[in-house]
């Protein structure tokens, strides 16, 4: 029966599982034609169908096979053991000429280089060609003006000119969107590596496993001693001082923001080398223009640079204390949500909510620092390109009588200006960022090389008599710590039942845990021979199906599995739950008694098949019957397992006559050892072993009384969960779009449009407009910064307060990954995301309207050209917003297996290693991880899509501007055709990041509709309603009134409208009367009526009543009911009631019968049309309604 169960432990290290049916929907991307790969085409199908209707997982186009996860991780990890290894060899090379060298660790990124070099450099070389045709653009313009000052003398060269700049924008396009494709790609392919690297380090992997033949011979070579690559060829297994260094929660934010931070980090890093590139190309065209008075430009940059060093250097500081706060954070709100039922049970809410928030005060001080940084950051990036220009024509005008600015220099100069603002913009930034990224490497790197178990110190492939056996061992759970076994010298036979028995820190657990591998070894000598299960002491349950937790991975044998679930005592059970085997379990198991999730976790090593059964005390959390039963059926000598080799943890003595041997564990060592009837007739008899031990059974007895006990608290306490959302929003945006208005900006086309007027009016015009621009972007990003971070700290806190009090029902059915990511991912895009890309759009859209009135204004006849255009921008528009959105979505849904998973795997680290399972989890995880991949792949390709048909468009009013310009001929100003040709350039420019752009604008709309879908899940865990009168430990005030917004006149007032008043007058501290746990100093109608006065006080524009008045008496109901029809006149009520009187008065009755709609009229009419809503008044004798008698 076992030998036929497959074992997932043997697998290849990356062998492939079935990848379902969307395997089938490949990505036509590889046999697309050259046209449609450079455009994007192949993704239109994607586009059309999301317009058509909401996309699903398999609409989706998944990844080529180099950019998936099985391709990716491998790859990497082969060079992260590559770097492990000459790292070592480099140190032992410095160790031979120095007695103390300083130890380097592996370098993370020389790996990354390593890995993927080739595709980084492929990167690097579009962005090369991509800024050569920026600077292409500006100097076509000049011979348009020159053509437009000489006229006829140029012939047909004025076309010429108009097509060329066609194409040089076309080809510009073309390739910066092949740029950004491969640039973003390779960004979220180094992501999935680190995450892959810190996952297997987790859960432990041998790191030269599948290592080929050659890359062998080449560790050998570069080694050059066996016993030092038996060293470094060791399993990735965190060992317990490093896990006690690195919390569950310091991990998780590895794997999410510092992974995160390194792929924002390759995204951009080619700004390094191209934004001074593109500031020394600009400079160099402007000395052509403008001779040495460029210097002058160069200075003021000079100057700039150590305000932007002491940026990047304060950015820097607090980078590093927001990751601690993060890390706290994170920290807390696990322990929170692990432990959310015994919150709930003592009423510790209210004061885990201050902890938190004291944190998250830390975090936005820091974030208030960096944003002011951010502000004082735009105000000198928004006046250097004018203070660059004004010193550099200063200087022009100073240098020589005779320098006269002409059209040509003017425009010229301009547009080189304006290329000069974006690599300043981003230089700093960038600078920040590497800054922020060093951080991350190096705590990525301290996890990496944290110290490790050596799985070497246990002999796996021993061949003997014995199954487990210890000779001289010791061990303890870190190298410098204190022993904790010592001395053991046990020898097990195969196939015997043997019992460790002892007092609580005796060291029971301690030897399974040794036997495992799962400590350090100090001395001695530790042998295993087989297949081990492991059973530990706190269940470990999967998020999954219940027979998926006991299958765990192996083949489904019907017949047995059905014996063990009747050996295990869960057949009763099943019966119970609501879908039989197949029913959810909810994270560790929270939907599920502690009896079940030890038989759970019993039968799922009972099916595994295993050699050698470790368990840890499982009887001890069943009641006596079915433990009698477990260990008759599963353990005994008549059990499934009677010929396996089984060690039992246990402090039931009732068994220790039934097993072969008995371990007596004392302070860590093996007191006694032997059959029952040998340790009986020893000098210590084991009767007064017994005699010990029945104190402590006893009051082991008492306190599973007592947690019996609070379970059925607990249980009678739980609500339900009503899944009611209020999307706010809309109302948010509002928000965010009502501080925008007042960031106004001073029109940035003055400058050149002074230039046409007059030489000496153009410093006076340029001085003011930079000193007014820049006061205004710097007022409007202080209001906003401020503003953002009043509705970060409004929002983090209704989040946490509604998650802190929904039912518990909530949390058996979420996995906490999922509520995690609420407060990590979705409020970093509220904290920072949303605002910025807010700010943006208002101001492109403020800036596309002006830009296309300007070059109207130039040229009427433009206007003949914008109209089509603009039509096709808005349909194109239309199609991407509609795909876009259900592609994010998709992303986000995908984003919370990865950390559920990585949460749920730290967990149960112990069991998955001991029944050799790294492989199927480290493969599970990068299914998760490809999942959330082929989501970001989708998104990514869809923006290009949007991007080369936006600018493509945008191409053509370039085209347009400069056709027009040239049919004008004589008849308009040089100056003129400079204006429209620049305006309608920055028009189409997607480098610009804050200058006018109409793809820029489109994609920031959709940027903001997408990601309000963070918004909108914190307002769905803000707004869910409870059914049942919830209320909390602490006073009558905190109840009505957790965050102290109203007064106590409010309070009163509210009270009296509830018919309160009287009664905690009545009270002796009145507004601090205590209330109980869960209001149990309160009638229920009390606590009804309670809860209804909180919702008076919040003034709610939607009311939902599900039975709110159900324990109240009738005088004191129809009181009520009228205090709700006035005090909501003008809200949307819906009343859920069995008592008919309280709906009467509705606007519309809905009857429901058999979960369908029978009726939905007035109340008036449903009685004249006596059907079941009749029937139902008739049988509650209700005779008269509103003075009419019904018949």
């Amino acid at each position: 029966m076992f030998s036929s169960l497959r074992r997932w432990g043997a697998s290849s290290s990356y062998a492939r599982l079935p990848r379902g049916p969307q395997a089938q929907k490949c990505s036509p991307e590889k046999n697309a034609s050259f046209f449609s790969k450079m455009t994007y085409s192949w993704f239109s199908r994607i586009i059309i169908l999301g317009y058509k209707k909401p996309l699903e997982r398999e609409d989706l186009f998944e990844l080529n096979e180099s950019d998936s996860s099985y391709t990716v991780c491998p790859i990497f990890e082969k060079q992260w053991r590559k770097e492990v290894l000459r790292n070592q060899e480099r140190q032992k090379v410095k160790s031979s000429f120095h007695k103390e060298t300083h130890t380097r660790k592996p370098s993370l990124l020389y790996a990354l280089w390593n890995t993927f070099k080739f595709v980084l450099i492929q990167v690097a070389l579009f962005k090369v060609f991509a800024v050569i045709l920026s600077f292409t653009c500006p100097l076509i313009m000049k011979q348009m003006i020159i053509f437009c000052e000489h006229g006829p003398n140029f012939g047909w060269s004025g076309y010429g000119y108009a097509l060329a700049l066609f194409i040089v924008v076309v080809l510009q396009t073309l390739i910066l969107q092949q740029y950004q494709r491969f640039n973003m790609l390779a960004s979220a392919k180094i992501k999935t590596a680190v995450i892959g690297l810190i996952y297997k380090k987790e859960i432990g992997i041998h790191l030269c496993h599948g290592v080929d033949d050659q890359e062998k011979r080449i560790e050998n070579d570069m080694v050059g001693n066996k016993e030092y690559l038996g060293a470094i060829s060791v399993a990735l297994l965190l060992s317990n001082a490093s896990r006690k260094k690195f919390s569950t929660g310091e991990i998780i934010n590895l794997m999410s923001a510092d992974a995160q931070q390194l792929m924002d980090l390759t995204a951009n890093v080619n700004l390094l080398w191209s934004a001074p590139f593109q500031i020394l190309m600009a400079m160099s065209l402007i000395w052509q223009e403008l001779g040495p008075a460029v210097l002058a430009g160069v200075a003021v940059l000079v100057f700039v640079i150590p305000l932007n060093a002491f940026v990047a250097t304060r950015m820097k500081q607090l980078k590093k204390s927001k990751m601690r706060n993060k890390d706290k954070q994170i920290r807390l709100l696990y322990e929170i949500l692990h432990g959310i039922k015994i919150l709930k049970l003592y009423a510790w809410e209210p004061s885990y909510k201050k902890k938190v928030i004291e944190i998250r005060e830390q975090e936005l001080e820091i974030q208030k620092s960096a944003g002011y940084l951010a502000v004082f950051s735009m105000l000198t990036l928004t006046c250097i390109p004018f203070l660059v220009s004004l010193a550099t024509f200063c200087i022009y005008f100073l240098l020589d009588e005779g320098n006269i600015l002409t059209a040509t220099k003017v425009f010229t100069s301009m547009s080189l200006f304006n290329i000069l603002r974006l690599p300043l913009f981003d230089l700093p930034m960038v600078i920040s960022a590497v800054v922020q990224t060093r951080i991350s490497l190096g705590r990525l790197e301290d996890f990496l090389n944290t110290e490790e178990l050596l799985p070497q110190s246990i002999e796996t492939n021993y061949i003997g008599d014995h199954a487990i056996g210890f000779t001289n061992a010791s061990f303890s759970w870190d190298k410098t710590g204190i022993p904790v076994l010592k001395d053991l010298n046990i020898k097990i036979p195969e196939g015997a039942l043997v019992a460790v028995v002892g007092q609580v820190g005796s060291g029971k657990s301690s030897v399974l845990s040794a036997i495992l591998g799962e400590m350090e070894k100090l001395t001695g000598v530790v042998q295993r021979k087989g297949s081990v299960a492991y059973v530990s002491q706190q269940a470990w349950i999967q998020n999954c199906i219940l027979q998926e937790n006991i299958l765990f991975g192996s083949i489904m044998q019907k017949q047995f599995y059905e014996r063990v679930l009747e050996a295990c005592a869960l057949l009763p059970d099943l019966e119970q739950l609501p879908n039989g085997d197949q029913t959810e379990i909810g994270e560790r198991g929270v939907n599920i008694s502690g009896g079940q999730k030890h038989r759970v976790s019993l039968a799922r090593a009972v099916y595994s098949g295993a050699d050698i059964y470790l368990l840890d005390d499982p009887l001890s959390a069943v009641d006596v019957h079915v433990g009698k039963q477990l260990f008759e059926k599963v353990i005994g000598s008549s059990g499934i397992l009677k010929n396996k080799t089984r060690i039992l943890v246990t402090h039931n003595l009732a068994l220790l006559p039934q097993v072969d041997l008995i371990v007596v564990m004392e302070s860590g060592r093996v007191a006694q050892m032997g059959t029952y009837q040998e340790l009986l007739s020893k000098p210590l008899s084991l009767a007064n072993l017994l005699q010990a031990f029945s104190g402590q059974e006893q009051a082991h007895a008492l306190k599973q009384v007592s947690v019996i006990n609070s379970r059925t608290i607990l249980k009678d306490q739980t609500l339900e969960q009503n899944d009611r959302v209020i999307d706010k929003c809309l109302v948010i945006g509002w928000k965010y779009a009502k501080i925008e208005a007042e960031e106004m900006l001073w029109p940035q086309k003055a400058l050149e449009k002074a230039f046409i007027e007059s030489r000496k009016t153009v410093l006076s015009e340029k001085r003011n407009s930079s000193c007014w621009r820049g006061l205004f972007v710097c007022s409007g990003a202080y209001a906003l910064t401020r503003g953002s971070l009043a509705a970060s700290r409004t929002l983090h806190a209704q989040l946490l307060d509604n998650v802190l009090h929904l039912p518990l029902q909530f949390f058996e059915t979420n996995p906490i990954g999922q509520i995690i990511s609420r407060f990590t991912k979705d409020m970093f895009i509220i904290d920072i995301r949303f605002h910025y890309y807010l700010r943006t759009w208002v101001n492109c859209t403020l800036d596309v309207v002006g830009t296309i009135l300007v070059i109207v204004g130039a040229l009427p006849l433009f206007i003949l050209a914008v109209i089509p255009l603009v039509f096709l921008y808005f349909t194109i528009q239309r199609y991407y917003v509609a795909s876009s959105r259900q592609i994010r979505r998709l992303a986000g849904a995908s984003r919370s297996p990865v950390i559920s998973h990585f949460s749920e795997t730290l967990s149960g680290v112990p069991t998955i290693r001991a029944f050799g399972h790294e492989q199927r989890f480290i493969q599970q995880n990068k299914e998760v991880v490809n999942e959330n991949l082929v989501c970001f792949y989708n998104n990514v390709i869809s923006n290009r899509w949007l991007s080369v048909r936006l600018e493509f468009l945008g191409n053509l009013l370039v085209f347009f501007a400069a056709l027009l310009a040239v049919l004008a001929g004589n008849s308009i100003d040089s100056a003129v055709v400079g204006l429209s040709i620049s305006y309608a350039l920055n028009v189409s420019n997607n480098d610009c990041v804050i200058t006018q752009s109409l793809n820029f604008w489109v994609r920031k709309a959709c940027e903001i509709e997408t990601n309000a879908v963070s918004i909108e899940r914190v307002c769905e865990y803000e707004n869910m309603d409870k059914e049942d009168p919830v209320l909390f430990s602490g006073t009558l005030q905190m109840n009505l009134d957790p965050l102290d917004k109203y007064s106590d006149g409010q309070l009163w007032e509210v009270l009296e409208l509830c018919h309160l008043k009287e009664f905690v007058q009545s009270l002796p501290r009145k507004l601090l009367h205590e209330i109980s746990e869960g209001g149990e100093n309160l009638s229920v109608g009390q606590r009804q009526l309670i809860c209804l006065a909180r919702a008076l006080l919040r003034k709610t524009k939607i009311l939902i009543l599900d039975e709110a008045t159900a324990s109240i008496d009738f005088e004191t109901d129809n009181l009520v009911q009228a205090t709700i029809r006035k005090e909501f006149s003008d809200c949307t009520i819906l009343t859920i009631a069995h008592r008919l009187h309280s709906v009467m008065d509705s606007d519309r009755v809905l009857v429901l019968d058999s979960g369908r709609i029978t009726e939905f009229e007035t109340p008036q009419n449903l009685i004249q049309q006596k059907g079941l809503f009749f029937d139902m008044l008739t049988e509650a004798e209700i005779t008269q309604v509103s003075g009419t008698k019904i018949k």
